[in-house]
């Protein structure tokens, strides 16, 4: 097994009311530009796409896995985000001597037919290179996904919010009904109280 390599997970798209929960799987190599890395929720769009490239080509290894909206509904959000992170780690090459999970949650992983153990950390998205790797793959390739939506549905703003609880996202809802990207409890959000999304209407990328 490598000595050293270690792999990080994490997830995006928690929150919004609309669309896919992503994760992302990432092994960097040492010299890695730490200058590149963050927690994905602290850069600016265009500064997540320029790491999201450099990762992309640079990582030693690299891996996205999807749940979708109607897993989302059938389980909940974090069953449904934890079964992202195993298919992300899945598509995963390299073994890692160590596997690091955002959060307090740890999903079920196995590589070549033996189970691994990961290690959870909160804000490890913040703290570990490899997971703010993987929190950026996993942030900036749902934004991608929710541009193609937005595509096929204009009239929701996707490209804009990417299915956060905006308020331009909820007038939306109000004005055109949910479509079949939305997550059943949308319902819950389409009149909030106006003060507790305040965070999301100006980007709508809060997770």
């Amino acid at each position: 097994m490598p000595v050293g390599l270690v792999c990080g997970l994490d997830e995006a798209g928690r929150g919004p009311l609309a669309g896919p929960v992503t994760a992302a799987a990432a092994i960097l190599p040492a010299d890695f530009p730490m200058r590149l890395l963050d927690d994905s929720k602290r850069m600016s769009a265009r500064r997540r796409e320029d790491s999201y490239r450099a990762i992309v080509e640079g990582a030693l290894d690299w891996a996205v896995g999807w749940a979708t909206v109607e897993e989302i509904d059938r389980s909940n959000i974090l069953v449904a985000s934890l079964r992202a992170m195993e298919r992300a780690f899945a598509g995963m090459t390299q073994v890692p001597a160590l596997v690091v999970v955002d959060g307090i949650f740890a999903p079920n992983l196995w590589m070549n037919g033996t189970y691994v153990e990961a290690a959870t950390m909160p804000k490890a998205d913040s703290l570990i290179p490899a997971v703010m790797a993987a929190s950026i793959l996993a942030k900036v390739a749902r934004d991608h996904l929710m541009c193609r939506l937005d595509d096929l549905m204009p009239e929701y703003g996707f490209g804009r919010h990417k299915g956060y609880p905006t308020k331009a996202h909820r007038e939306a809802i109000e004005r055109c009904g949910p479509s079949r990207f939305h997550r059943q409890g949308f319902q819950l959000l389409v009149q909030p109280n106006s003060l507790l999304f305040d965070s999301f209407d100006s980007e709508g990328s809060e997770d």
